[in-house]
C-alpha cells in the first residue's frame, strides 16, 4: 500500500511540475539571454554620433539574406527575394510552440501598426508536428492577419539553418541580413530590431 501511495505522490508531482513549467515558462523565456539580437556585420563605433573617424573602418560588411521558396496560403510558391525592397521581419514559428505563442501578438500588433512599410513574413515549420490544418487553424482562431507562410519542403528552414523556435531574422530594404534573435523577443526587442532596419 506504500508503494501505492508513494507513487501517487510522485506523480502528482510531476504533473505540477509540468502544470508549473508550461505557466511559466512563456513569462520566463521573454526575460533571458535570448531577448538580445545577434547584430550580423561590421558595427561602425561612431554610428550613434552620426560621426565618421575618417579612417575608413566605418564601413559594414553586410551579407546577403540567402533565398529560399515557400508556399503562401494557397500553395503558391513564395520566394523571400519577392519581398526585398522594404524591410523584411522573419520569423519562424509553429503552433504547438509555446514560446512561438508568447511573442506572436507582439508581431502582429506591430504588423498592424507598419504593414505598409515592413514586410512581416511569419514562416510555419511545416511538417512532422506542425500540419497545414493544424497551423491555419492557430492563425484563424487567433484572429491574426499578417501573412503567413509555410515551410514544407523545410528549405528557409535548412538555409537558414532553423533548429530553435522562434527563430526572428531582421533584413534590410537591400536585402541585407542584420539581426537575429533565437527565442522568443519582446515587443521592445522588436522594435529594437523593426528600427535597425528601417
Amino acid at each position: 500500500m506504500s508503494k501505492k501511495k508513494n507513487l501517487i505522490v510522485l506523480v502528482l508531482v510531476f504533473v505540477l511540475l509540468i502544470g508549473g513549467a508550461s505557466v511559466l515558462y512563456p513569462q520566463l523565456s521573454k526575460n533571458d539571454a535570448s531577448d538580445r539580437l545577434l547584430i550580423h556585420g561590421k558595427q561602425n563605433k561612431n554610428d550613434n554620433e552620426g560621426q565618421s573617424s575618417g579612417t575608413g573602418d566605418t564601413e559594414e560588411k553586410l551579407t546577403k539574406a540567402p533565398d529560399f521558396t515557400v508556399y503562401d496560403g494557397s500553395g503558391n510558391k513564395v520566394k523571400l527575394s519577392d519581398y526585398i525592397g522594404k524591410p523584411i521581419v522573419l520569423n519562424f514559428w509553429a503552433s504547438w510552440c509555446g514560446p512561438c505563442q508568447s511573442e506572436m501578438p507582439d508581431f502582429h500588433e506591430k504588423y498592424l501598426e507598419l504593414g505598409d512599410e515592413v514586410h512581416f513574413l511569419m514562416v510555419n515549420m511545416t511538417g512532422g508536428r506542425e500540419t497545414l490544418s493544424s497551423a491555419k487553424a492557430f492563425i484563424s482562431k487567433k484572429g491574426y492577419t499578417f501573412p503567413v507562410f509555410y515551410d514544407k519542403d523545410y528549405d528557409a528552414a535548412k538555409t537558414y539553418s532553423v533548429y530553435s523556435l522562434p527563430t526572428t531574422y531582421f533584413i534590410d530594404a537591400e536585402g541585407n541580413l542584420i539581426a537575429q534573435a533565437t527565442g522568443a523577443i519582446s515587443a521592445n526587442t522588436l522594435q529594437k530590431g523593426i528600427d535597425m532596419i528601417k
